[in-house]
This record gives C-alpha cells, sequence and structure tokens, in this order.
C-alpha cells in the first residue's frame, strides 16, 4: 500500500521572489513582491497592490517565514497604523533588494537607453548624419577604458595650466542614476574627448497653428500611465505642450489667426512633437523641417 507524503496545507512557497526592506531601530521589516512590479508600483504604471505583493503581511525575514507580530509593529511603526498601512509605508520607502541576474539585467537596461538618447542627440559635424547606437557604443567604451587606466591623483603638477578646466570623463552606466542624466554626462565627454567626430545636433523647425487651437487645454492621453510624466511636466493648453518640445524659441509670431513658432528641436523630441500636433489639432497645426541639423556646443 502507497504510503502517502503529508505536507504542511498553511506552507506557502514562496517563488520569482523580490525583497523590500525597511530598518526601524534596530529590527528590519520585510514584505514579499513580485519580481519587476515594485518599480512598475512606484513609477505608477502598476495600480493593483495585488499584483505587486505575494502575501499580504509584514515579515521580521520572508525566507524563515518569521512573520511581524502586532506588537513590533506598532512599537516600531506607531500603533495608529494599520497592517495596510506599514505594508505601504515599506513598499514606498524601504530598500528593493536585487539579485545579481536582476541587477545585471537593469544595467543592461539603462545602458542601452543611455545608448540611445546619446545616439539620437549627436551627429557627424560633417555629414550632419547620425551614429549607429554601436558607433556610439564602441566609442564609450573607449572613454570608459582611457578613464580607467588614467592617473587616481587629480592635484594639478606645476607645469599645468591652472586655469584649464578638467575635461568631462565617463565611466560606464550606473542604476542609481536616471537614464537621461547619465546620457547628459556621456554626451560632454564624447564631444570634449572626439573619439570620433561629434557636435550636438538640432532640427530648425516652422511650427504653424491656428491660434484658436493653441488656448485649448490639452486633451488626457488614451496611455496615462505612459504620459504621466509628461502630463505632470507640461500641463496647460495646446502651446504650453508645443513649447515644451522646443529647446529654443528662436522667434514667435502672430499673423491674422494663425501662430508661428521658429525655433530648435533635438532630433529625438521630434517625433514626439509630430504625434502630439497630429494627435491634438487633428492635422490643423504643422511642424515643418527646415534644417535637419544645425550645430551648436552647449
Amino acid at each position: 500500500m502507497p504510503v502517502g507524503i503529508k505536507t504542511p496545507v498553511n506552507q506557502i512557497k514562496l517563488t520569482n521572489v523580490s525583497l523590500v526592506r525597511m530598518k526601524k531601530g534596530k529590527k528590519r521589516f520585510e514584505i514579499a513582491c513580485y519580481k519587476n512590479k515594485v518599480l512598475e508600483w512606484r513609477s505608477g504604471v502598476e495600480k493593483d497592490l495585488d499584483n505587486v505583493l505575494q502575501i499580504p503581511n509584514v515579515f521580521m525575514n520572508v525566507s524563515k517565514g518569521q512573520v511581524a507580530n502586532s506588537q513590533e509593529l506598532a512599537k516600531s511603526f506607531g500603533a495608529d497604523k494599520s497592517l495596510d498601512d506599514i505594508i505601504l509605508d515599506i513598499l514606498n520607502k524601504g530598500e528593493l533588494q536585487v539579485g545579481e541576474k536582476e541587477r545585471n539585467a537593469q544595467m543592461e537596461r539603462v545602458h542601452n537607453e543611455v545608448i540611445d538618447i546619446v545616439a539620437g542627440k549627436l551627429v557627424d559635424p560633417k555629414t550632419k548624419r547620425v551614429y549607429t547606437t554601436g558607433m556610439i557604443e564602441k566609442a564609450l567604451d573607449q572613454l570608459q577604458s582611457q578613464t580607467a587606466q588614467a592617473p587616481s591623483s587629480g592635484t594639478a603638477t606645476p607645469t599645468e595650466d591652472s586655469g584649464k578646466k578638467e575635461l568631462p570623463k565617463w565611466s560606464g552606466v550606473a542604476t542609481n542614476k536616471s537614464a537621461k542624466s547619465q546620457a547628459l554626462e556621456a554626451m560632454k565627454a564624447l564631444i570634449a574627448h572626439q573619439p570620433i567626430p561629434l557636435a550636438r545636433a538640432r532640427m530648425r523647425l516652422r511650427i504653424t497653428c491656428p491660434t484658436s487651437v493653441l488656448k485649448q487645454a490639452v486633451k488626457a492621453p488614451k496611455d496615462k500611465a505612459a504620459d504621466e510624466d509628461e502630463e505632470k511636466k507640461t500641463p496647460g493648453t495646446v502651446k504650453d505642450r508645443i513649447i515644451s518640445y522646443v529647446e529654443q524659441v528662436e522667434s514667435q509670431d502672430v499673423v491674422g489667426d494663425e501662430w508661428e513658432c521658429m525655433g530648435f528641436v533635438e532630433p529625438g523630441a521630434f517625433r514626439a512633437l509630430s504625434e502630439f500636433i497630429s494627435g491634438q489639432t487633428k492635422g490643423r497645426a504643422r511642424a515643418e523641417v527646415l534644417d535637419m541639423a544645425v550645430m551648436h556646443e552647449d
């Protein structure tokens, strides 16, 4: 007669888990979350808490299944806070524990995003053509190697020009900084060292739009999660949003019932501007390219 294997009915096996930890005094509290969901929750993409938490409870040690009792929680977080409040506090402010595999994947995502941003904003100053992401990546790798081989001491010798500024350096991407800020650092280093001929480029545009359309409020995007940051940054009218895409306004004028704006737009922003104009004005506004690549220095 076969012997049945008894398994504890209340045992919960945690798989594909990410931990978020928070230290209060000398005690450490943890919550068990699904991988990749914590960042989605913090960025506002994920709204359903049930999709984030593996177990709606607070632990002293998730791997050992040690649940924090009510006395410990009240002493550390305050007696007026409910369990749900404490979970949200840890989820929003706690330290996300990331494994090596996830850390490498995150590093790769940030790296690729930095390369894409840089490739969209730098061009060959002679041909005005953009470089491939592969060429930008090789140029940054070269700068990173130079930085790694450079002497660690930053002190100047008596023969050096004291008024000469130190050139920007590039030491590679990091996961604790935004891709946009790191892309700016990468561009400064590339332009300063010129491992390949590079210059910042902007497209020169003429934007025209009926004045009646300019005063209209911006319509809510279909994908609110995707455009949440953009909405916060540039609320208001259609004109407000159009101007937000223009890096430098050259001139503005109103002739009759039509508004005209001449200005410079980064190549990477042109598509977003065109899509916005198409969606918000139903073709009544236009963005005409006058020059594909106008050189300028920061």
